[in-house]
C-alpha cells in the first residue's frame, strides 16, 4: 500500500519533476547518482574492472555491492518518512546515492574513488541547488532593515524566517513559506525573511545557530510590537532544536495564523473606515471653504 502510495504521488508531481531535471543542479546531480551503475554496466569497461563474484563477471554486482545498495535504499527510506515536499524526498536519494556511489568506487578502484569524489567536491563548490522563484509577498531583510521594519507599527505581526541559502532544508521551506505569504499576508499580517548565513550580527542578536549541528535552519519566528512572541523550532539548553516537523499545517496551528488573519482583516476594515470618514470631511475638489 505504501508503494503504491509513493507511486500514485510520482506520477502526480511528474511534470514538476521533469521540470526540475531540465536544470543543470539536477542534471549533474543525477548523473554523478547512477555513475557507478553505469560504470559496472558499460560494456567494454566493466569486463576490466575487479570484481568478487565467485563467477567472475565483473558486468554484475557482487554480494558486497547489493548489500550497500540494499544499505542505501534502507537509509533512504528512513530519512524520507521525515520528508515533506518532493524536493526533499529527491535530494535525500540523489545525496545518499552520491555517498554510497563514492565507498563503492573507492573499493572497485581507488584510482575511480579519488576521481569520484573529486568530481563530486567540484559539483558542490560549482553547482547550487535551484533557488525558488515563483509567487510570494514576502519583504527581505537585511542587517540595517530587519530592526527598523519590526519596530516600524506596533500594530503590524510580522512572520519571519531566518534562514541560510546553503541549506538544504532551508530550500525546501522556502515554497511552504510562500504559500502562507500568498494566503495569509494582509497589512496587519506580514511575513519577512532574512539570510543568517550573510548577517552573523543577526544570527547572534535573535539566538539562531547557523551550525549544521544545531538544526535550527529554518526558523521562523513570531514578532507582535516589535518583540518576540515565539519561534518554531523551540531550541533546548544545549542550543539545539527541539525536534519538529516544519510543515505548512504545523506552521498553521503552532502559530495560530488563521486567527491572526481574521484580527489583521478587521483591523484594515477599521483603518478602512477611518481612512473613508476623513476623505469624506474635508473639502471636496471645487469647494471652498466659504460654502461649507
Amino acid at each position: 500500500m505504501g508503494l503504491l502510495t509513493g507511486l500514485c504521488a510520482f506520477l502526480y508531481h511528474l511534470p514538476q519533476i521533469y521540470k526540475w531535471l531540465l536544470k543543470p543542479y539536477y542534471i549533474t546531480s543525477f548523473l554523478l547518482t547512477i555513475s557507478f551503475v553505469v560504470v559496472r554496466k558499460t560494456p567494454g569497461l566493466c569486463e576490466h574492472l575487479v570484481t568478487q563474484r565467485e563467477d567472475g563477471n565483473s558486468c554484475d554486482f557482487d554480494w558486497r555491492e547489493l548489500e550497500i545498495l540494499m544499505f542505501l535504499s534502507a537509509i533512504v527510506m528512513m530519512k524520507n518518512r521525515r520528508a515533506i515536499t518532493v524536493e526533499q524526498h529527491i535530494g535525500n536519494l540523489l545525496m545518499f546515492s552520491k555517498v554510497a556511489n563514492c565507498i563503492l568506487f573507492f573499493r572497485m578502484d581507488i584510482r575511480f574513488g579519488i576521481l569520484y569524489l573529486a568530481l563530486c567536491l567540484a559539483f558542490v563548490m560549482t553547482c547550487q541547488p535551484p533557488l525558488y522563484m515563483g509567487p510570494e509577498y514576502i519583504k527581505y531583510f537585511s542587517d540595517k532593515t530587519i530592526d527598523e521594519e519590526l519596530q516600524r507599527d506596533s500594530r503590524v505581526t510580522w512572520l519571519v524566517e531566518f534562514y541560510a541559502n546553503w541549506s538544504s532544508d532551508c530550500q525546501s521551506f522556502a515554497p511552504i513559506f510562500a504559500n502562507l505569504s500568498l494566503n495569509y499576508n494582509c497589512a496587519g499580517l506580514r511575513f519577512g525573511k532574512i539570510d543568517i548565513g550573510r548577517y552573523e550580527e543577526v544570527s547572534k542578536k535573535y539566538r539562531v545557530s547557523t551550525s549544521p549541528l544545531a538544526k535550527q535552519l529554518p526558523s521562523v519566528l513570531l514578532f507582535q510590537g516589535g518583540r518576540e512572541v515565539m519561534r518554531r523550532p523551540m531550541v533546548d539548553s544545549k542550543g539545539r532544536a527541539v525536534s519538529w516537523t516544519m510543515n505548512e499545517e504545523n506552521i498553521i496551528r503552532e502559530f495560530n495564523l488563521n486567527e491572526l488573519f481574521q484580527k489583521s482583516k478587521k483591523l484594515n476594515k477599521s483603518h478602512g473606515l477611518k481612512e473613508e470618514e476623513q476623505n469624506g470631511s474635508q473639502p471636496q475638489e471645487g469647494e471652498s471653504k466659504k460654502d461649507q
